[in-house]
């Protein structure tokens, strides 16, 4: 089996059925499909300049799913998280998920791992702050993903 390819932007492996990362590039597409990848899900816009063109139709000729939730960066919510929730639930496994950086897909791995698959927060924490830690104090900027990855109220 071909080694994780480290060298792509922010790569993660949380487990032997889920790796993460930031924005694929073309010659990836071919790597996700040597590492038996069945889905793809982007968290990324298109309209970013380092997003990749055609992603799915590349995907889908590799024969590898593709699922799209354009998360805007400076409004993720409710919707974007269920939208991942049911990707990750009803699509084929292995999946990877990506954004352009892996600050998206950690936050909400963060928040899916926590709140919903019961791992220990510091735990969850410890994964998330691998690729990124969305704190509002360092960058008032990021107060809408401190507020995406609050605790909820039951």
């Amino acid at each position: 089996m071909m080694a994780d390819p480290a060298d792509i932007r922010g790569w993660q492996r949380l487990g032997s059925e889920v790796t993460t990362s930031g924005r694929l590039e073309e010659a990836d597409v071919a790597r996700l499909a040597a590492l038996g990848v069945r889905h793809v899900v982007n968290l990324a816009l298109d309209s970013h300049p380092d997003a990749l063109a055609d992603e799915g139709a590349k995907l889908a000729a590799a024969g590898i799913g593709y699922t799209h939730i354009p998360v805007p960066f400076d409004a993720p919510d409710e919707t974007h998280f269920a939208a991942f929730r049911a990707a990750l639930e009803q699509g084929p496994k292995p999946v990877h998920v990506h954004c352009i950086m892996n600050w998206r897909v950690s936050a909400f791995f963060y928040r899916l791992h926590r709140d919903c698959l019961g791992m220990p927060e510091p735990e969850a924490r410890a994964l998330m702050v691998q690729q990124w830690e969305p704190d509002a104090s360092d960058k008032p900027e990021w107060a809408v993903w401190a507020d995406f990855i609050a605790p909820r109220a039951s």
